[in-house]
């Protein structure tokens, strides 16, 4: 006689039964950067023959805390220029203007940034003489040397 019940074990007695709805790791640790993702380039990347758990979910963290500062600071960037789109000249003035990104991304160079707005001290007008009695020599001593 053949049996018509499908039996819920598996091999070796396992239990079936109702299987639990995947949770992402990204959603376990409360992130929004994706832990698996990174915890898969990690390994791949073979930076070390093993890889942690708690390392993806680490560098998630940080990864989503330097996108959120340099966001939040290219949004006031583009605020102040009245603007509502974030743009990359935006992006690098936030950084460029906060002096820990500026020094952690010091060598990097943001396409279609530009450059920060300053003038060279040198180049800029003289200022007038205040009537308090500058005396000729001391305006010829300011001046720089003539070339011979």
């Amino acid at each position: 006689m053949e049996s018509t019940k499908t039996s819920t074990k598996g091999a070796g007695g396992r239990g079936g039964g109702e299987r639990k709805k995947a949770v992402r790791q990204s959603v376990k640790a409360g992130l929004q950067f994706p832990v698996g993702r990174i915890a898969r380039l990690l390994k791949k990347g073979r930076y070390a023959q093993r890889v942690g758990s708690g390392a993806a979910v680490y560098l998630a963290a940080v990864l989503e805390y330097l996108a959120a500062e340099v966001l939040e600071l290219a949004g006031n960037a583009a605020r102040d220029n009245k603007k509502n789109r974030i743009i990359p000249r935006h992006v690098l003035l936030a950084i460029r203007n906060d002096d820990e990104l500026g020094k952690l991304l010091q060598g990097v160079t943001i396409a279609h940034g530009g450059v920060l707005p300053s003038i060279n001290p040198v180049l800029l007008p003289k200022k007038k003489e205040s009537a308090s009695g500058d005396t000729p020599a001391k305006q010829t001593a300011t001046k720089s040397p003539k070339k011979a």
